[in-house]
C-alpha cells in the first residue's frame, strides 16, 4: 500500500474513533504527536474531546516531558498528567528482561483509570510498524489491555510517521526517538533515579553539541557513548570536554562505541520471548 493510501486509511480510522472521547498516551514524540493531531482534527467533526495524557516519570528526560506538555496544548488537546513511580510500583528495580512489559502494563493500567474518569472510551497509543519488528515486550501488555495502535494497524513505518507529521507541520516530526532511561543499563542491573538523572544530564550535554542520536550505555563505572557514525570525528574533536563532563558525573571510564548509535543495543542476544 502506498503512503497516500495509508494516510487516507489512517484518517478514516481516526474519524471512527473520534465518535467517542479519545485519550492519547502522549509523550511528545513524532508518533504520539501525529496521533494527537489527527485525533483533534477528527474530533472537531463530532464535537468530542481529545485528552493528551502524559505519564510523569523519572524514567524519561524532564526536558522531554516539559516539551510534551507544550506540544499537547498547541495541538488543541486537553492535557492531563499522571505522576507515577515505576521502579517501586511496576517491579522493575532490578531491570528484569521483561521490564518493558511490566512497565507498560502498569502505566497503561493507570492511564485506563484516568480515561475512565474522564469519560474517554477510546485509548490510543503510538506504536508503529517498525516497532513490531524489534524487541518490544511492552507491546504484549498493550495488546492484552486492549489499547489501540492506529499507526501500526495502518502499516505506518517510522519514516512514514515522520513524513506525515512533517506534512502536517508538526515540529516533533524531526525529533529523535527517546526511549526510557532504563534502556541505558544492562538487564539485571539495579536501577536508581539518581543513576538515570546522571545519564540524562550526560546525554543532554552531548546532544547540545549538535548530535542527533545520543545514547550513553552504562556498564558499572564505564560509560559507552553511542552517536551516529558520521559524528565520530566531532566526538573526538571535543573529546576532552566530553570526558571531563562525564567524569565529573562520576564515571571512571569513557568509551566510544565503534558501531555507532543503534536502537536497542542492550537487547542483543535476548530471547524474544523474554
Amino acid at each position: 500500500m502506498h503512503f497516500e493510501e495509508k494516510a487516507e486509511n489512517l484518517k478514516k480510522k481516526m474519524n471512527r474513533y473520534a465518535q467517542a472521547h479519545i485519550a492519547v498516551a502522549f509523550s511528545g514524540g513524532a508518533d504520539s504527536s501525529l496521533l494527537l493531531r489527527l485525533a483533534v482534527e477528527a474530533s472537531k467533526k463530532h464535537g468530542t474531546k481529545v485528552y493528551a495524557i502524559l505519564m510523569h516519570t523519572m524514567l524519561h528526560s524532564a526536558r522531554d516531558m516539559e516539551e510534551a506538555e507544550t506540544a499537547a496544548k498547541e495541538a488543541g488537546a486537553e492535557f492531563r498528567m499522571i505522576t507515577v513511580d515505576e521502579l517501586q510500583e511496576a517491579g522493575i528495580m532490578d531491570n528484569p528482561k521483561d521490564r518493558c512489559y511490566r512497565c507498560k502494563k502498569y502505566l497503561f493500567e493507570q492511564l485506563m483509570r484516568e480515561s475512565e474518569a474522564l469519560g474517554a472510551a477510546v485509548i490510543l497509543e503510538g506504536t508503529n510498524k517498525d516497532d513490531l519488528c524489534a524487541y518490544r515486550p511492552g507491546l504484549l501488555a498493550v495488546k492484552e489491555l486492549g489499547i489501540i495502535s492506529p499507526l501500526a494497524d495502518a502499516g505506518f513505518t517510522k519514516e512514514e510517521v515522520r513524513r506525515f507529521a512533517e506534512e502536517l507541520g508538526i515540529s516533533a516530526s524531526k525529533k529523535p526517538s527517546m526511549p526510557c532511561l532504563a534502556t541505558r543499563f544492562p538487564y539485571g542491573a539495579r536501577l536508581s533515579y539518581e543513576d538515570m538523572k546522571r545519564v540524562d544530564k550526560g546525554e543532554q550535554f552531548i546532544r547540545a553539541m549538535g548530535f542527533y542520536n545520543v545514547r550513553l550505555r552504562i556498564h558499572g563505572d564505564i560509560v559507552r557513548i553511542e552517536v551516529d557514525t558520521e559524528g565520530f570525528e566531532e566526538i573526538m574533536r571535543r573529546g576532552k570536554e566530553i570526558i571531563s563532563y562525564l567524569k565529573n558525573l562520576g564515571y571512571s571510564y569513557v568509551t566510544l562505541d565503534m558501531e555507532g548509535f543503534r536502537s536497542g543495543s542492550m537487547d542483543i542476544n535476548l530471547d524474544p520471548r523474554f
